[in-house]
């Protein structure tokens, strides 16, 4: 069984000061040599604890602007050595290298040098040598040395040496030496990704590394019998739902995460338009509207498929008032996405304790912004573009005798940015900016077209309206029709105007029932598949 070892000698050399000071009175109070290197040592000094410099130790000063200073056989000598083994005592007694039994080493902040838009050399000038290499030895070797990374586990380490009387366990070096590698990995992992990616301009380099920390477990996956987690890109990224403050309810499921996300990148499309609602129910949208209010937005996606709505992730554009707060809460809701929300609303929904209420303190994403999604498969890694790209009414080419009014080509891009957040096969009708029926996940674009009109008619029996509002409507599709049979569905359930990527070998009969049916039709000559 492993023994503890007494921590007598410690090297300290950190970038991030935080907790370093009382990290030093404390190891100081319990008889502990402090070794320490440039800032670290100064920091220490100043307040009047007693530390060597690296450079007593090695025998040589620190050089090359710091580059220099632990690269050293007297440093990693003492961090590598087994020191149960004969040949390494013998070693270290005729060099008169010491034995040191902790370190303490955080790196140079290479990642926030690169957030900063610092310039190329001072990048470069953060890439941390020496730091690595001390955490790395310490790891390695973990049987006699505890290496600390995090300043977090500077009260544990104390309680440790308190509980083992001056000593650390083998368990606890374990742990800390597993950190430390993780900690390496994502430092290497963040370098290699800024000299792929932004250096060197590889969106897809001979080898792809991206580090996470884990943010925590949740309560399963998406069925009870899966265990999951949320882990954080570690390095640049973009803010979401992670980031979120959590108002009230419980704890967010993999499914809301994944929900909600899907609510959050379609809402993201209207950031900068009128007050805009997304209802979505397992990653697909039910009802979208824009309004000249939040609370008529809301009245207004609800409408689109209210059966669909309930149990549903809703995101908003706008802080949320009480008016909408309220109408919200009429129904089963999981979780509400917005950018804020007042006082008054927030009491609203405290009223229901299990709705969580997110707030997101930077705002939605910007739905244009670069990046890559990756699926994982059985033996691989698809990694893409995020579908970013728009349409613009530039974009469109009109392929029928009649031209879209004003009015319907409004229509169709509408319903065309919905659509691109629906699983194909995708089938999305729209009127006055709201979804009027959704057809999604459908294995033909006919019964996409069909299931639409279909909720769309449910609808109007459930509101009582003289008909459905699919009538009148815009319809997008986010391929081409391969047949007619997809866009005459579409007629039926009475669309006046239809937008599609267009590409077919068939366009020429699709473009021809547009003509018979009398409808406008444009192409974009983009698709958004989205499986």
């Amino acid at each position: 069984m492993e023994k503890p070892v007494t921590i007598r000698r410690a090297l300290l050399s950190v970038s991030d000061k935080t907790g370093l000071v009382e990290l030093g009175q404390a190891l100081a109070a319990r008889k502990v040599e402090l070794v320490s290197t440039g800032g670290t040592a100064r920091t220490l000094r100043e307040a009047g604890i007693e530390v060597k410099d690296v450079s007593d130790i090695t025998g040589f000063p620190e050089m090359m602007d710091g580059r220099v200073k632990t690269l050293h056989p007297m440093v990693h000598g003492g961090l590598l050595s087994v020191r149960d083994n004969p040949e390494h005592a013998a070693a270290m007694e005729q060099h008169g290298i010491g034995a040191i039994d902790l370190v303490i080493v955080n790196l140079y902040p290479f990642v926030q040098t690169v957030m900063s838009g610092a310039g190329r050399d001072d990048v470069i000038e953060n890439i941390d040598i020496g730091g690595p290499s001390m955490v790395r030895s310490a790891a390695k070797n973990h049987e006699y040395v505890a290496i600390v990374t995090d300043p977090a586990d500077y009260p544990a380490l104390v309680t440790e040496m308190d509980a083992g009387v001056g000593a650390t366990g083998y368990d606890f070096r374990k742990m800390l030496a597993a950190k430390a590698f993780a900690a390496t990995a994502a430092y290497d992992s963040a370098i290699s990704q800024w000299f792929a990616y932004a250096d060197q301009g590889q969106k897809f380099p001979p080898r792809r590394t991206m580090a996470s920390k884990i943010a925590g477990t949740l309560r399963y996956g998406e069925n009870p019998h899966q265990e999951a987690a949320l882990y954080l890109p570690e390095g640049p990224h973009v803010s979401g739902l992670p980031q979120a403050m959590q108002v009230q309810g419980k704890e967010l499921s993999y499914n809301n995460y994944n929900d909600a996300n899907a609510a959050l990148e379609l809402c993201a499309e209207f950031r900068d338009g009128p007050p805009t609602v997304v209802i979505v129910k397992h990653a697909n949208p039910c009802g979208v509207a824009t309004a000249n209010s939040l609370e008529e937005a809301w009245d207004k996606a609800l409408a689109c498929d209210s059966v669909s709505a309930f149990g549903g992730i809703v995101a908003v554009n706008r802080p949320l008032d009480a008016g909408t707060a309220e109408a919200i809460t009429k129904i089963f809701t999981e979780v509400v996405v917005a950018p804020d929300a007042t006082e008054e609303a927030k009491a609203i929904f405290a009223k229901k304790k299990n709705l969580r209420l997110l707030l997101l303190s930077d705002g939605l994403p910007d739905p244009r912004r670069p990046g890559v999604n990756q699926v994982v498969i059985a033996g691989g890694l698809l990694v893409q573009d995020r579908d970013s790209a728009a349409v613009t009414e530039a974009d469109l080419k009109v392929v029928t005798k009649r031209a879209p009014t004003e009015q319907e080509l409004k229509d169709c891009l509408f319903a065309w940015t919905v659509a691109r957040h629906v699983k194909s096969n995708a089938i999305v009708y729209a009127k006055d900016g709201q979804t009027a029926g959704i057809g999604a996940g459908q294995m033909n674009r006919r019964d996409s077209a069909r299931i639409a009109a279909a909720k769309a008619a449910e609808a109007a029996e459930t509101y009582g309206w003289s008909e459905a509002k699919t009538v009148g409507s815009a319809v997008a599709s986010d391929a081409f029709f391969p047949f007619a049979d997809g866009l005459l569905s579409a007629a039926e359930a009475g669309a006046t105007a239809v937008i599609q990527p267009g590409g077919s070998i068939r366009d020429e009969d699709v473009i021809k029932a547009a003509d018979d049916a009398g409808l406008a039709m444009v192409f974009t000559g983009m698709r958004h598949f989205r499986h």
